[in-house]
């Protein structure tokens, strides 16, 4: 970079780091297709932004603004954010699946669900056991008769 195009940036932006930031981001516009307010002369997309920056034909906050949202993770938009009802908040945060249900209340369908499930692994336990001989349980019959 010519000293003298930094040199005359300066006087525009005093602090070197927002020029250099500024510089960059103009730079990387002009890369990216956005016409040039001067004639190139064969510089650099770093050298013609300086130059730029130098002969004030590109604003300054326009680069601020756009360094900014290019550099920020969250960009909030000015939308009026929707607000769930008081009844389907817990602890704050806005529930996906209903309204709470208090103590006292009975949710009937999610008993009716646990119902059905816990039926259904008792049948699988019954399904897995395994059978047991008729003489082995007589003789374990036999073996409590004798015992007391």
């Amino acid at each position: 970079m010519a000293r003298v195009t930094v040199e005359d940036c300066v006087i525009k932006v005093p602090n070197r780091f927002d020029l250099v930031l500024l510089a960059a981001q103009r730079a990387r516009e002009i890369a990216a297709g956005a016409p040039l307010s001067l004639d190139r002369d064969d510089d650099k997309n770093p050298v013609v932004a300086l130059r730029e920056i130098a002969d004030e034909t590109v604003r300054l906050d326009h680069l601020r603004d756009t360094l900014v949202r290019g550099l920020q993770k969250h960009i909030e938009l000015d939308e009026p954010e929707e607000t769930p009802e008081i009844d389907q908040t817990l602890f704050g945060i806005a529930d996906a699946t209903g309204p709470v249900i208090s103590e006292e209340e009975v949710d009937e369908e999610a008993v009716e669900d646990e119902l059905e499930e816990d039926l259904l692994e008792a049948e699988d336990e019954e399904d897995l056991a395994l059978p047991v001989e008729e003489e082995e349980i007589g003789e374990a019959a036999g073996e409590e008769e004798e015992a007391p």
